[in-house]
């Protein structure tokens, strides 16, 4: 993982295609969280102090590809961009155009253009050849600050670094020190939280970290499959028949190890799946017509015990449906105890990093990831391409 940073180049007097992750939310309009676009700030005023120009590129939504989509324009983003940088951020309808290539020509060192949805481009999606090219004539030397889009091997992504320098942005560089930090030398013990729906979407993540962890805790709903494998009853909690011979072959596996595999033993159990269903807690089995919603308030402290006494914690995934107030407390519990463990604590993207930010915890954090599949990928012990097409460190 070890790759050359904007850091380790000079920037003085050159122009600098910087592909950022500017895929914020929007509420007719306007956005209603920043988090991304203020998440790159660093590596753009780097680029920007250093005596450079700046292109920057970006993805928004889900437009059909090929098309404009006003709804999905980065105008928006360039009216934030002009508020925190102190200076208008200029935008570029086609990258392709004699136009942009002006535009940028025109560009004085230490501003930044911007240009429009990568994904308005036929080709981003299949890395085309000459949209890449394209993007790399606008520039000298290629920066990924994108970590949450490094692995797509999209145009804009890997596309221009085959043409000119490729190096990593500040956050990318941060992710990849976290990742590599847990993965390659973790404080023992290392105790990984695994959550979220489906064991499916975490089979490769759970193969990789069982040669790698001394403790795996496992909730959410993919919990009950598991627990499925160990002869409980779940009720009409989400089960992944198909996983279940799955489940009983890793819990063999961890226990020919010794590595311990801590799954709920009580739960906050729904008549159906609602904010207002009629809701208890019960111990073992789940009777029928009931789903668990929740991990139950003893399992919670005995996962937060487990947390609390760890040297290395990695989460990836809720441990039950949080954003229902009545189901929240099992995730909660898990957060404050990763927020208060002494050890190295790192939180993958997606609904994990969405839970601390939910709880206020995220700043007690050694490192929350800004990239849902891209560090389940990582997790899973495969290559970025984003990443991949960087200049390794000499």
């Amino acid at each position: 993982m070890l790759k050359r940073s904007v850091r380790d180049v000079s920037l003085a007097g050159r122009c600098v295609l910087l592909r950022a992750d500017f895929n914020v939310p929007l509420k007719d309009g306007v956005i209603s969280d920043a988090t991304r676009i203020l998440a790159s700030l660093p590596t753009i005023r780097h680029v920007l102090s250093a005596g450079a120009k700046l292109v920057l590129t970006s993805h928004l939504g889900r437009p059909a590809e090929g098309k404009f989509d006003a709804s999905a324009s980065l105008r928006p983003v360039a009216a934030v961009l002009t508020e925190q940088l102190g200076f208008e951020v200029g935008l570029i309808a086609d990258p392709r155009t004699a136009e942009a290539a002006a535009a940028v020509a025109a560009l004085p060192f230490g501003r930044a253009l911007l240009v429009e949805n990568v994904r308005f481009f036929a080709g981003e999606s299949e890395n085309n050849a000459d949209l890449g090219a394209a993007y790399a004539r606008l520039a000298d030397v290629f920066v990924n600050d994108a970590f949450g889009s490094s692995h797509r091997a999209h145009a804009s992504v890997v596309g221009a670094a085959a043409h000119i320098p490729a190096v990593a942005g500040l956050l990318v560089e941060k992710e990849l020190a976290a990742f590599d930090s847990v993965l390659r030398q973790p404080r023992r013990p290392f105790v990984a939280i695994l959550g979220g729906a489906k064991v499916s979407d975490k089979i490769a993540v759970i193969e990789n970290l069982m040669e790698r962890v001394d403790a795996l805790i496992i909730g959410g709903g993919m919990a009950y499959t598991f627990l499925a494998a160990q002869g409980v009853g779940v009720g009409s909690s989400l089960l992944e028949k198909e996983r279940v011979d799955f489940a009983r072959t890793l819990l063999d596996k961890a226990a020919a190890r010794g590595m311990k595999v801590h799954l709920p033993t009580d739960h906050v159990i729904a008549d159906r799946f609602a904010a207002d269903a009629q809701r208890k807690t019960v111990t073992g089995a789940i009777p029928d017509g009931w789903m668990a919603l929740d991990i139950g308030p003893e399992t919670a402290a005995e996962f937060a015990a487990v947390i609390h006494a760890a040297g290395t914690v990695l989460w990836n995934g809720p441990m039950g449906v949080f954003e229902m107030a009545p189901f929240a407390a099992g995730t909660r519990t898990v957060a404050h105890a990763v927020a208060e463990c002494g050890g190295v604590t790192v939180v993958g993207g997606g609904d994990s990093a969405a839970a601390v930010n939910h709880f206020g915890l995220a700043a007690r954090m050694t490192h929350v990831s800004t990239g849902g599949g891209a560090s389940l990928e990582l997790l899973e012990g495969c290559e970025l391409p984003g990443v991949a097409a960087l200049q390794d460190r000499g």
